[in-house]
């Protein structure tokens, strides 16, 4: 698979950071220029958004941006008030990020604008005022983001359908080897990726004729490609040889839609739930976000008490660290290792920042420095982020201090010192929490998918798997699949006991997630056909729907519980196999 060029993104983001700092120093204002630099993160987000929705995302973003800068500078005059704004932000921006999908950077930038405000307050502004300018440094970073729309309206769109395509061919190449649940894995989440762009991301409406209608009937098409060749691996049998070809020619458009399937012109797209449903779901009992919340709520007031506890004077240093820490949810392997990329990459990175402050660049030539160090580290975070981070203090130490005198010993000390406070106790916060809250992440992501899955049957039943409830139904299940393999992998790379159920529950693990693609795949396979009702009812060999629906419910419950399976029969004929292997599964650990 094909990674898209950073230069790009790098490009985007010296931009937007220059822009701002030359405008400063025309108006003789550097120091303005410096804080509506700040402004420039906006450029960060929604790259793979379309360009209708991601104007929206980014005006949201550059008005949250400011509010969070002025907020904290309005609560830096008390600094125990400083560290209770800063972690009420962190919890409010993991909260709505998290939920809402709004992607990398993620809450972490909200943080770091907020601490900024702390920060900025030496520039003895009014709150208002500084807001103003960080809306203005957003404003230019906006104009940059949206400027490819002249270009190419459709691009996104059109490079989300490309990586569906790729990912759905991979998968039916390997789908006959060991490769392949991790490959269905990727393809099915690369398919919902590429569903959301081309859907729910998509704020107009469109006439009959638009290209986005043929990249929608593209991507039906690729949904049962997959769906026949998950059916085909389900059964021991080799996908069809020509449909990776296929896949991969629908996603270059080079194939029309309808040599796969007939999409309906008059297909109410199903869209996402209402935002009101989906954050009330972040924040549910079991929900792993509410448990990202929790760490958070806790390490950063942590984090930032410690700090000032050992009079350190910025304490929002230490605050930001944490949170990179803790923000993204990640597996015990993942965190600390980025912990530790942290800590080293701003050790290093303050060496580069005594140099360049001992130099003490100023005026214009504030702006090609930062513009290099902003594109340098868009080139390098996603490959090595240890060293992007040298580039990352570099930056924000010089736009911190880049108009007036510093002790640059007692600075760099500081903020060595801050970070290490910070990715300490965002570690700990980390392995101490996750010890209760992962125990049983996995048993609840098998259950929420058997669920899901308990959920569908009577759609399937009733032979009507294409109205809005059957949809959102199978939306629904396809989350859960999702969500289920990213348990197991983060259980797989926990501690020694979260490995050790993981390794206990695997058969258990992959007869769910079989049993989530087959009944996803009886759903496709009745849309195509004439006699969808009494096909959907033949499923069944003749038993009542809601019998099954209970007995998948019950294992939901049995492996929640711990309890044995009572009552449990073969269950209908196209998910027989795994009803009977998920039983055998439980009972084994019994």
């Amino acid at each position: 698979m094909t990674t898209p060029p950073r230069w790009p993104i790098g490009l985007r983001a010296a931009i937007s950071t220059a822009v701002p700092v030359v405008a400063g120093w025309a108006a003789g204002a550097v120091g303005a220029g410096l804080i509506a630099s700040l402004g420039g993160f906006t450029s960060r987000f929604g790259g793979d958004r379309p360009y209708a929705n991601r104007g929206i995302e980014l005006a949201t973003v550059a008005v949250s941006l400011a509010a969070a800068v002025a907020l904290g500078d309005w609560s830096a005059q008390v600094p125990w008030a400083g560290v209770a704004t800063v972690s009420l932000v962190a919890v409010a921006a993991v909260w709505l990020c998290n939920a809402l999908a709004v992607g990398p950077p993620g809450a972490y930038v909200f943080v770091v604008a907020c601490a900024a405000g702390v920060g900025v307050s030496a520039a003895h502004l009014a709150p208002v005022t500084i807001g103003l300018l960080v809306l203005s440094g957003g404003a230019v970073a906006w104009l940059v983001q949206m400027a490819g729309a002249m270009a190419d309206f459709r691009g996104p769109e059109r490079a989300a359908l490309a990586t569906a395509a790729d990912a759905v061919a991979t998968y039916i190449e390997v789908a006959d080897s060991p490769q392949e649940r991790a490959a269905r894995h990727r393809a099915a989440t690369a398919l919902h990726k590429s569903w959301s762009v081309l859907v729910n991301y998509q704020p107009l409406s469109v006439p009959a004729t638009s290209v986005l209608h043929r990249l929608r009937g593209a991507n039906h098409a690729l949904h049962l490609l997959f769906t026949d060749a998950v059916t085909a691996a389900a059964d021991g049998r080799s996908p069809d040889a020509q449909s990776a070809e296929q896949a991969r020619r629908l996603g270059a458009l080079q194939l029309p839609p309808g040599s796969i399937a007939t999409r309906a012109a008059d297909r109410i797209p199903l869209g996402s739930p209402p935002v009101f449903t989906v954050l009330r779901r972040a924040i549910s009992p079991g929900s792993h976000i509410r448990h990202i919340m929790a760490r958070v709520a806790v390490g950063v007031p942590l984090a930032g008490a410690v700090a000032m506890l050992l009079g350190i004077d910025h304490a929002y240093w230490a605050m930001a660290a944490a949170v990179l820490v803790l923000h993204q949810g990640a597996d015990r392997s993942r965190t600390l290792r980025r912990g530790t990329e942290r800590l080293l990459g701003t050790w290093l990175g303050l060496g580069l920042a005594g140099a360049i402050l001992a130099l003490h660049p100023q005026g214009l030539w504030l702006a090609p420095l930062l513009a290099l160090l902003q594109f340098t580290i868009e080139i390098l975070v996603v490959r090595n982020y240890a060293l992007a981070t040298v580039f990352i203090t570099t930056a924000a130490l010089t736009i911190a201090s880049g108009t007036h005198t510093v002790d640059i010993g007692g600075l760099l000390l500081a903020r060595g010192t801050d970070t290490l406070i910070g990715c300490a106790v965002g570690v700990a916060v980390y392995l101490v929490a996750t010890r209760r809250q992962e125990a049983t992440r996995l048993t609840d992501a098998i259950g929420r998918t058997l669920e899901a899955a308990a959920e569908v049957l009577p759609h399937i039943a009733a032979g009507d798997t294409a109205g809005l409830p059957a949809r959102a139904a199978r939306r629904d299940l396809q989350i859960a699949a999702i969500a289920l393999m990213e348990s197991d992998e983060a259980a797989l790379a926990g501690s020694a006991q979260h490995r050790v159920t993981a390794q206990r529950l695997l058969p258990a693990v992959a007869a769910t997630e079989r049993l989530a693609y087959r009944t996803i795949a009886a759903c496709w396979t009745i849309e195509r056909r004439g006699d969808a009702a009494g096909f959907g009812q033949s499923l069944f060999d003749g038993r009542p729907v809601n019998s099954m629906v209970q007995q998948l419910r019950a294992l939901a419950d049995a492996v929640r519980s711990g309890a044995t399976p009572l009552n449990i029969d073969a269950g209908p004929s196209f998910m027989a196999d795994e009803v009977a292997e998920l039983r055998h599964s439980l009972l084994g650990d019994r």
